[in-house]
């Protein structure tokens, strides 16, 4: 009974998170185009017409669709059902790591808008303030919840507020500082201020010991991969390439959602795991 039941909510769990993949899909492509995320229903952007409720559903419509538009036959993405299964999947993970808790709520919300983020930086090279700044809003109010709700308690109320608060304002300094000194080294702008709301967002959930393990995550991520690139470049512009896509920009705001999730299942242990090996005293 016990397993049937964990393989039910598993179910339960992926099938909610492929549906807000699906709302996500639906943010990712209208916020950018200034479009409501709400109104008009679902539809195909070719013929215009709107999705059967049949044609709506998670991974599996895509799927019965065999990727093309019931009505006009225009391909329909493969990065829809992509999107609904990794976002079931990091439900699952979450729910899988922290059971049943408030925690695995907003730790939904909380990979649900670095999800978001994410797509729409890969797209449009831009971070939309009314992700960052919804997203900082409810990390402050979630932070401060979990202060409140054990035992009503409003001195621990207002300490989670303040760790929140020290985490947003550190990750936004931080980052600020970071593409001010960027910009004086190379010449040019090196980061954009999306990036540093974002940090901001994420110092709210994560608090400032997260939030600086998540920003290091992410730089050693892209500055790897970015070494990958200009190699790749490099090599291309002795052919055909021209030089100027050498200084072609590379959206950050993944490689931060990225060191978010990371901190997120597995910032104890590192931090813990470091504390061990270079000061093993304490």
């Amino acid at each position: 009974m016990d397993i049937l039941f964990a393989v039910l909510a598993s179910v339960i769990v992926f099938a909610l998170g492929a549906s807000i993949g699906s709302f996500i899909n639906v943010i990712v492509y209208r916020l950018p185009a200034g479009l409501s995320i709400l109104w008009p229903p679902s539809r195909c952007p070719h013929c215009l017409n709107q999705l059967k409720a049949y044609d709506n559903v998670p991974v599996f419509g895509w799927i019965s669709l065999r990727g093309r538009c019931r009505y006009c036959k225009s391909k329909i993405s493969v990065r829809y059902p992509v999107v609904e299964g990794v976002t079931g999947i990091i439900f699952l993970l979450v729910f899988l790591v922290f059971q049943v808790s408030i925690l695995t709520i907003g730790y939904w919300a909380f990979c649900s808008w670095l999800l978001a983020l994410s797509l729409i930086d890969l797209d449009t090279m831009t971070l939309p303030n009314p992700l960052t700044q919804s997203g900082l809003v409810i990390g402050i109010l979630f932070q401060m919840m979990l202060g409140y709700l054990p035992e009503g308690s409003s001195v621990a109320l207002v300490n989670h507020f303040m760790m929140a608060t020290v985490g947003a304002v550190l990750g936004l300094w931080l980052f600020d500082a970071i593409g001010l000194l960027g910009s004086i080294a190379f010449g040019k702008t090196a980061m954009g201020a999306g990036d540093a709301k974002l940090a901001a967002m994420m110092g709210a959930w994560l608090g400032w010991k997260y939030l600086l393990l998540a920003s290091f995550i992410a730089c050693a991520l892209g500055a790897l991969i970015g070494s990958g690139v200009i190699m790749r470049r490099s090599k291309a512009t002795s052919h055909k390439t021209s030089p100027q896509r050498l200084g072609q920009k590379m959206p950050f705001g993944p490689f931060l959602a990225l060191g978010s999730v990371i901190a997120l299942f597995s910032g104890e242990a590192i931090l813990s795991s470091y504390l061990r090996l270079f000061f093993p005293a304490f």
